[in-house]
């Protein structure tokens, strides 16, 4: 079915979260989907699976995807949010190569939550928590498995997209084979920070600020990476990427573009990339 990206996902939508057992699933992309249940921000009828290969009953899936919500002892709401919110959250386990693991996907999609809505639209989003190595494979595997065509697709995919230039030309092109651009988003969950998005307003909205925020009145910019945690549990992602792949030429090159970029044309995303673009050619 075509589509435009801006056309938006309201009832009847199916969010996978494709690595759901991993890091990025429990820490990050679950408290956000929370976040956005609470706020009444996700499509009416929503419902969420998580897939990978970790074997786990609903039970011990629920205690995983949950561990990184925070809820105050005495938020009642938030408490009664969280129960609603597992009650819409299934999980299923199967591999990330192979069509009969999908298929297996797609008919618990089917079976358990789409033959019970009211209207033909079936839309599909589908989360990519995964390393590069594998993105390939399963996005195939989702376009010829999972493809939804009675409503909306998309599909998302977490930096790091590939280990160098080459690499990532190379994935962005295998994704274009199988999904369009307008089905496609590449995101890096810094860029979804309060501070970071804050700082294009520090910067352009704050007249004191920005007629100063130049190199006759800054003599250097130092950025600062910290967490309270290691690399538990993200072993085998690290040995294969590197704390630099990982975190350098991604989270911390937007934030010291958003940083030294020229004013944008427009605060549209596509002049805001025009402008982080000339920052990182200058930066070579």
């Amino acid at each position: 079915m075509e589509s435009s990206a801006h056309d938006a996902l309201k009832d009847n939508t199916v969010i996978v979260v494709l690595g759901a057992s991993g890091d990025l699933a429990k820490k990050k992309t679950y408290p956000a989907l929370f976040g956005l249940y609470r706020m009444g921000f996700l499509p009416r009828d929503v419902h969420i699976v998580g897939y990978a290969r970790t074997k786990m009953d609903d039970a011990e899936y629920h205690k995983r995807i949950t561990s990184y919500i925070k809820i105050a002892d005495n938020d009642a709401e938030g408490k009664e949010k969280l129960e609603e919110f597992k009650k819409f959250s299934f999980y299923i386990s199967g591999g990330y190569e192979d069509g009969p693991s999908f298929e297996n996907l797609n008919k618990f999609i089917v079976d358990n939550i789409e033959s019970k809505y009211q209207s033909k639209e079936r839309n599909r989003l589908f989360y990519l928590a995964l390393p590069p190595s594998v993105f390939i494979p399963v996005a195939q595997h989702l376009k010829e498995q999972c493809y939804s065509k009675d409503g909306k697709n998309r599909i998302i995919v977490e930096k790091p997209f590939g280990k160098d230039l080459e690499s990532c030309r190379q994935l962005l092109g295998s994704l274009k084979q199988h999904w369009t651009e307008d089905e496609t988003f590449r995101i890096d969950h810094y860029l979804g920070k309060e501070m970071v998005k804050n700082i294009l307003v520090l910067r352009f909205a704050n007249v004191a600020l920005s007629s100063g925020w130049d190199k006759n009145s800054i003599s250097n910019v130092q950025i600062t990476f910290k967490e309270p945690f290691g690399t538990e549990g993200r072993g085998g992602y690290f040995d294969e990427f590197g704390i630099i792949r990982d975190i350098l030429q991604n989270h911390l090159l937007q934030v010291l573009s958003i940083l030294t970029m020229e004013r944008p044309v427009s605060f549209s995303a596509e002049d805001i990339r025009d402008e982080k673009v000339g920052v990182t050619l200058l930066s070579r």
